[in-house]
């Protein structure tokens, strides 16, 4: 019997015994159903923020994370209907129609989503600096993202995950109990793997090629902070990235309950 069917087995069973008190023990009355144990009443947004390489040149970087971290989200258990895609150049990109990437769009999505049950789930690839990350024409500050969580997903359980140079500026302005957040870097650091010919990020060929092998976000999250350090080992970089991560005290139990499903493994080469 799989952990998963177990650990369902034991919310249903649970579940039963509170119904039973609450109703008088009386077996006419339909039990509850128990918690979901997995991501498919989530909401998911994944966005690339910009179009081009460090140098300034085009690139698709961004974008190719955006479209494989949906799928990677939508084959870890995600229900494809529930994420919505962003990119600065949506007309390239016919099959995914993702929505322009601003403000008001990000806004309106999670707004639409707040009353759906379940949890919020955004992961933002892109080029950062002190101040943010870029986000179409503007930059992103980790003020206004905490406001638009805030008002949005409120209390409900978050995971905020943020790739980026200087990232880690938002770890602090974001957290909250029922939240994890989880940033590509230091708040005083780059990260890399942004040139005109990588397919992605460092910090994303690591989320892709670990979502595979984790059974969970937290050990994710481990996992990929472990890639990340032998990905610039073997390419000498100077100054580590250090990615960041923050587990509210709400999240992180749920979050070791959560399981992800086991999509095929992706290469870890950028």
């Amino acid at each position: 019997m799989g952990a998963s069917l177990r650990l369902r087995q034991t919310l249903g069973q649970v579940g039963l015994g509170l119904a039973l008190l609450f109703w008088g023990f009386n077996p006419s009355h339909a039990q509850p159903a128990p918690p979901r144990a997995d991501f498919a009443d989530w909401t998911g947004f994944v966005v690339a923020g910009d179009w081009h390489a460090h140098s300034g040149a085009p690139s698709e970087v961004f974008d190719n994370g955006r479209r494989d971290i949906a799928e990677a989200l939508s084959s870890a258990g995600f229900d494809p209907q529930n994420i919505s895609q962003f990119s600065v150049r949506p007309g390239r990109y016919p099959t995914a129609k993702p929505l322009k990437t601003n403000l008001k769009n990000l806004s309106e999505a999670l707004q639409g989503a707040a009353p759906k049950p379940g949890g919020c789930l955004i992961y933002i690839t892109s080029h950062g600096d002190p101040m943010g990350i870029v986000f179409g024409e503007r930059i992103l500050t980790p003020a206004m993202l905490g406001a638009l969580l805030d008002q949005t997903c409120g209390q409900k359980p978050t995971i905020a995950i943020v790739s980026a140079c200087f990232s880690g500026v938002f770890v602090n302005p974001l957290a909250r109990p029922n939240r994890m957040i989880f940033t590509a870097a230091r708040s005083d650091r780059t990260s890399f793997g942004c040139g005109e010919a990588d397919r992605y990020s460092y910090f994303d060929t690591c989320f892709l090629s670990q979502i595979s092998q984790a059974q969970d976000f937290t050990k994710l999250a481990s996992q990929v902070r472990t890639c990340i350090a032998l990905l610039e080992q073997a390419t000498g970089v100077d100054l580590a990235s250090e990615p960041q991560l923050y587990l509210g005290a709400q999240i992180r139990p749920l979050l070791t309950l959560l399981q992800l499903q086991m999509p095929p493994p992706r290469s870890a080469k950028p």
